[in-house]
Parts: C-alpha cells; structure tokens; sequence
C-alpha cells in the first residue's frame, strides 16, 4: 500500500514490487488509498490496484487477509487517510520502504534511506538483494522507471549522485522505451489542463524577487472552471523555476477541508524545514508539503509573512 494522492513513485514502485512477488508465486495486491492520476492508468500492472474509497469492502478484505504488508513511500501512517485504521487493525507483518525523513515507527521491518530521490530506486535494489534470480523484466522495469523519473522531475533534482543514474543504466537493458514512457507521463494531458496551466501562469503566479520566491494559487472554483481531473495540477509547483533567479516555489490548491500546499527548490534552501514547522507537513529538502486549514487569502498572506526569517536562506541557497 502507499499514501493518499499518490504520485508515480507511490505508483511505480508498488506495481513494481506486486509483480516481481507474483512471479514467485505470491498473492500480490496493491491498494491505493484514493484516486491515481489519469497519466498512470497505464502502467503495467495497474489492474491489481485497488483503490480504497471506491471499493471499501474489498479493500478491507485484502488488509484482513494479508501476511505481509509492504508500506511504500510515506514515513507515516497518517498519510494513509481511512486505510490508517485497517492497517493497524491487521496482524500482518509490516514493511516500510521509504525515502522521507523521520520515519514513524509502526512497521516490523524500517527501510530507511531519505538520500535517495525515489523509493523506486529501494525496490529496484531490494530485488536484487532479496531473490537469487532476476525478477525484473520490461513492465518492471518500465515501473521502476517512471518512479524514479517522476519523483525526480525528470532528474532535475533528488538525483545529483552518481547510483541513480547506474540504476536507471541497470533498467535500459530491459528494452525500456525510454522516450514512450516520457510522452506518456508528460504528454498526455487534457486541453483543459493546459489551460489551466495557461491560466495560472497568466492570472495566479506571484514573484517575489527580493526573496527568490514564486507561488501559485489555485481555488476549487477555479479547478471546477477548468474542468479539473485527479493529477491535472501534477508538476505546476515547478513552473515558476522557469523565471529567472527563482530559488524556492511553492503552490496552494485548495481542497474541501484544507489547503493543499506544496513546496521545491533549488539548492540547499530547506522547503522541508518550512512545511514541518508551518504547515504539519514535511519531505526532502528540496520537495516537501503540507497543510493549510486557514482561508486562501489569510494563507498566502501567512506564507509570505514567513519569507523574511528565511531571506539568508534564500539568498544563499
């Protein structure tokens, strides 16, 4: 299982793993807690996934009748939402492989390594560790793949060390279709959300050069006026580092109950340091996130109050 909103690494790494046990002749099951982003509907494997708010019982039932349970990229059970209570309801033994700091200590088994850009990367060597044969083919691979491409943006950040890009050397030898797998990650979006995109460069985009800093905000009127689909905002927090001079962005969705706020940068300049001690979030230094449970205005008028205590950050970063 993996965490709410989940991304491609979640995604990615959980098929992955699920399909390189079945083919050691195990039961193996995905469970996401809610929706996936239309972008990776077509990873291989995909229809082992079972999404817990849309099938609540059968979802249940996995829990309940699982062995074993893998606990793929998240360093907390809260990031489970509802699944949290039949995870700790279940006598399964409980693995965490995770790449976030400060993991909570709830499972039997720790995988712990927050320097690597992607729990894709874990699950690629924890095959190889594990099993005397190779487990890994090319719809593996491909999963793999997209893990480690998409929790790095496409290798833009996370990934300034040399195994990663051994790792992903390791995968091309799998007739991975390298340049398929991008277009279909990054070239498959719907007109609305490239307007959406178009809207929110024009219309929400706000630089504030005397700190580096740029952030955009979207609000639920303005999803629903673009039509917006599950994964449409995916990578808008990154658009501003296009400007200039922009060393931390940050972007602000709103939600039914919350705010979702979403921070990258670039540098040594800590985002993670911001939504722990803000935000009740957390992450890598230069991706992290959290929650907002204050109005739109009165939170983008918070965050940029907070700018000035990390101005020799931002300067220096």
């Amino acid at each position: 299982m993996t965490h709410t909103n989940p991304d491609g690494d979640a995604i990615g790494s959980c098929l992955a793993l699920a399909l390189a046990l079945k083919k050691k002749g195990m039961d193996a099951q995905v469970l996401i807690p809610d929706g996936l982003p239309d972008f990776l509907r077509w990873l291989p494997g995909i229809e082992l996934s079972t999404t817990f708010v849309y099938k609540k019982e059968k979802a249940a039932g996995l829990v309940d009748k699982a062995d074993l349970i893998f606990c793929l990229d998240f360093n907390d059970p809260e990031r489970l939402n509802d699944l949290k209570q039949h995870l700790f309801r279940s006598d399964a033994k409980k693995i965490l492989i995770d790449h976030h700091e400060d993991p909570v200590s709830f499972a039997d088994i720790t995988l712990s390594e927050p320097r690597r850009g992607s729990v894709g990367e874990m699950i690629f060597l924890f095959l190889r560790d594990m099993f005397d044969e190779d487990l890994i083919d090319k719809d593996i691979a491909t999963n793999l793949y997209v893990a480690i491409m998409t929790d790095t943006g496409n290798f833009s950040y996370a990934s300034s060390y040399p195994e990663i890009f051994h790792i992903v050397g390791e995968l091309m030898n799998y007739d991975l279709e390298k340049d398929a797998i991008f277009s279909r990650v990054y070239d498959s979006f719907t007109v609305d959300r490239m307007r959406l995109l178009g809207y929110c460069i024009q219309q929400k985009m706000v630089v504030l050069p005397k700190y580096a800093t740029a952030y955009i905000s979207i609000t639920d009127e303005e999803l629903q006026r673009f039509n917006h689909r599950k994964g449409d905002t995916e990578g808008f927090v990154n658009v501003p580092f296009s400007v200039k001079g922009i060393k931390f962005s940050a972007l602000f969705v709103e939600k039914k109950d919350r705010i979702k706020v979403s921070f990258r940068s670039r540098g040594n300049f800590p985002t993670n340091r911001i939504a722990s001690e803000h935000y009740r979030g957390g992450g890598h230094i230069n991706a992290s996130g959290g929650d907002s449970f204050l109005p739109m205005e009165e939170t983008l008028k918070h965050f940029e109050s907070l700018l000035p205590a990390y101005a020799s950050l931002l300067s220096g970063s």
